[in-house]
């Protein structure tokens, strides 16, 4: 390709350009600038490495010093406490003997029982010396005392010398405890000590300062203006003393350390960099060029970046959930279906978990919807814990969270899954600065076996849930086949329930109390029965749970206190008149505010006294939102109503509810009456029961009792009431009536041996 002569001037131009040379200097120089200074640190870093090393050998002398003169005064010591009448002229000797062999201690002193120096050598250096008292404070004292009993040498440290200037004593015990003659000392200037450190250095080289727990307390130096840009600090390990070793070297030391090098290197890379300088015209344009193209380059995928993060921040607002800040659920059904995809592929499983909160609505509804936030939150964190590449936590949404595990082997797998789940709500929930305890329901389903699609999956999942809600809450449920037929059978269930109040469908029966005092039947509590067209009689524990669940359990305790009443007013005027009802609560309906103006309204509709009606909690509704449930108690008691506690012993038993609430009757848990004859344990309990609601002025009634062995247990424990299948099971109001006419109960019970 032929270039015009205008083109190819203006490229000789650019080559030519002076500003480049220039450039291309700086930049060696800077090479240049920044090589001299990493070798300058290296060749810093091996000085400082020689200091380092300088201030371990030193302190390593100065540690077997002091171990070799401890060693000799022990042993001088020890030939005075072995000949304990030796004569001073004689130990004198000995000690000159040490003074000529060391040559580093000031003097040799042997100091009695009271810690004064008796002898010392020599005499002449050390007048004023003798008489002097070693335990001249209470520190040194205690720490000569604990010499003389434990036998161990003790070391001074840094002191102030009765001979002038400052040094070190070394005490070495003669004799230990009872046995014990003194001490022997061994007393060195610290200008000695710091000489003899020096001795096999330069002269003039170093600074040695000596530190006890960080303060200097010793400082020789053979020359001035050290430099404080290095210094090494080394521990020194001597018994007794907290000392460092610090080492600043003289400038001259320093220099004789130094390498020519980082110098040679600068000037010689400065003169490379003049010579290559004239020949980088023509990659002066090429960088330029590069670099204008760069930066267009840079630009454009800073603008790509900026679009894909606006195109993920959208992506995940509409994949996350606000409030617990994990994946919502369309985000997870669409990760769900890949999951499924891949694992189908794959021949692998997929677990699906569903995760319900145990009464989180009456918490809600009781501590209000910011509590309920913040426990959804908390509970969101302990779960997104758990997640990882194989295990995605959602928020389904109300008190309901999804859990999907990916690539599961076998069923321990999914089996330790739920283990990690269960164990992130033992601790309590501190919200609002109360501790709340918080337990879980899980349903499971496992790909393929449960279903084949992520909504097949799901649905068996949500089945598994409620499953594990009828076996009692805070527990698990795999899916298995045969439960969708039960599902769907509970689905028709609850859509016949919402007509059965409608269509007049339930019935009350009644079962006998026996007074175990007089073996009459003065009460009966109402249990509500479904009379389904086409299912027949249904107990309670068939569609109760679903009229909780639906919030329709307030309109079926509504109609429980009006059919209670109704068949009270029926027995007006007849022998039946003055027996009492029982009629159960539930936690849903003690929490609405006008509970008490319907049940008084009932009472006064039909003309009833309130003391032939009794209300029947559990002790779990008892003790949730006690200031309200007080309150609504203390209401329904100054009409006159009764109340009792059912199945007492099975739950928050706690003496304080029974104290402040206005309770009346405790009924012990058929649970506790069941075995009460073969268990031990169950009997003491019951016992207990008794005798704790006697002591309270309170009437008991056991529930549950089918043996003649139970029925007289209890009589013996002086239980008030009883009522079971011993007696009869709850029978419509006419069978009622019946029996109660014909003394067919009281005949059961004297039969049974009350």
């Amino acid at each position: 390709m032929e270039h015009s002569p205008k083109k190819v001037g203006l490229f000789m131009k650019r080559l030519l350009n002076p500003v480049f040379p220039v450039v291309i200097f700086l930049v060696f120089l800077g090479i240049a600038t920044g090589l001299r200074y990493g070798l300058i640190q290296q060749y810093t870093g091996q000085i400082e490495a020689n200091l380092k090393n300088e201030a371990r050998i030193m302190a390593h002398n100065l540690e077997w010093e002091f171990t070799v003169h401890a060693d000799a005064i022990r042993r001088m010591a020890k030939r005075l406490a072995t000949d304990p009448r030796i004569s001073e002229s004689v130990w004198r000797e000995d000690a000159r003997s040490y003074l000529d062999d060391f040559r580093v201690y000031q003097a040799v002193e042997w100091i009695d029982r009271d810690f004064f120096v008796q002898w010392l050598e020599p005499a002449s250096t050390n007048e004023g010396v003798k008489g002097f008292n070693s335990a001249f404070n209470k520190q040194r004292r205690e720490a000569l005392e604990a010499a003389v009993e434990t036998g161990n040498h003790d070391i001074s440290g840094v002191i102030d010398l009765e001979q002038g200037g400052q040094g070190i004593v070394i005490y070495a015990p003669v004799g230990t405890g009872a046995e014990n003659n003194g001490l022997i000392a061994g007393v060195f200037r610290m200008e000695t000590l710091a000489r003899q450190l020096m001795a096999a250095r330069e002269p003039a080289m170093f600074q040695i300062q000596i530190l006890s727990k960080g303060t200097p307390v010793y400082t020789l130096s053979d020359f001035e203006n050290t430099t404080r840009l290095m210094s090494y600090t080394e521990p020194v390990n001597i018994p007794t003393l907290d000392w460092q070793l610090t080492l600043q070297p003289s400038p001259e030391w320093i220099d004789k350390q130094r390498s020519p090098w980082p110098r040679w290197t600068f000037i010689t890379l400065v003169f490379v960099g003049l010579l290559t300088s004239l020949s980088a015209l023509l990659l002066q344009l090429i960088l330029r060029r590069n670099k204008d193209l760069l930066t267009a380059r840079k630009k454009l995928d800073e603008e790509i970046t900026q679009r894909k993060t606006i195109q993920q921040d959208l992506v995940r607002l509409e994949s996350t959930d606000v409030l617990t800040g994990l994946p919502n659920r369309r985000f997870f059904m669409e990760d769900l279906a890949h999951s499924l995809h891949i694992a189908n592929r794959q021949g692998r499983q997929v677990a699906l978990v569903m995760l319900d909160l145990d009464r989180f609505q009456t918490l809600n509804d009781s501590l209000g919807h910011q509590f309920g936030d913040e426990l959804l939150a908390q509970v969101a964190t302990r779960l997104d814990q758990l997640s990882d590449e194989g295990i995605t936590v959602a928020y389904s949404g109300g008190d309901e969270f999804m859990i999907c595990q990916q690539n599961v082997e076998d069923i321990d797998d999914v089996i330790y899954l739920l283990g990690l789940i269960k164990h992130c709500f033992e601790a309590p929930f501190l919200i609002q600065d109360e501790a709340h305890g918080v337990t879980a329901t899980l349903g499971v389903a496992v790909f393929p076996q449960s279903g084949l699609d992520s909504d097949i999956l799901l649905r068996n999942a949500d089945i598994a849930l409620y499953r594990a809600k009828e076996q009692g809450r805070n527990t698990y449920q795999f899916y298995t086949e045969g439960m969708q037929e039960r599902e769907v059978m509970r689905l028709e269930l609850e859509k016949d329930l919402s007509q059965a109040l409608a269509h007049n469908e339930f019935v009350l029966h009644y079962q006998p109390q026996v007074n175990l005092t007089s073996g009459k039947v003065n009460s009966v509590e109402a249990l509500i029965r479904w009379q389904h067209p086409r299912r027949g009689l249904l107990s309670p524990v068939e569609f109760i749970p679903l009229a909780e669940e639906s919030g329709r359990i307030t309109d079926i305790g509504q109609w429980v206190v009006m059919a209670a009443c109704r068949q009270l007013a029926a027995w007006k005027g007849t022998r039946f008149e003055n027996l009492r009802v029982a009629i159960n609560l539930s936690g849903r309906e003690l929490d609405d505010d006008n509970l008490v103006d319907r049940i008084r309204n009932a009472l006064d509709k039909e003309g009833i006294p309130a003391n032939r009606l009794e209300v029947e909690l559990t002790e779990e509704i008892f003790i949730q939102n006690i200031e309200h449930n007080l309150g609504q108690l203390s209401r329904l008691h100054e009409l006159g109503i009764k109340l009792a506690i059912d199945d007492f012993g099975v739950g928050y038993s706690s003496l304080a509810y029974l104290r402040d609430f206005p309770v009346d009757l405790l009924k012990i848990d058929r649970s506790f009456i069941r075995d009460v004859n073969e268990r031990h344990d169950d009997a003491v309990i019951t016992r207990a029961i008794i005798n704790l609601a006697h002591n309270l002025g309170l009437h008991v009634i056991a529930e549950g009792v089918e043996t003649p062995g139970q029925l007289e247990f209890l009589k013996g424990q002086g239980c008030d009431l009883i009522q079971g299948y011993l007696i009869s099971r709850a029978i419509p109001p006419a069978d009622l009536e019946k029996s109660l006419a014909s003394g067919t109960f009281e005949k059961l019970a004297a039969s049974s041996g009350l």
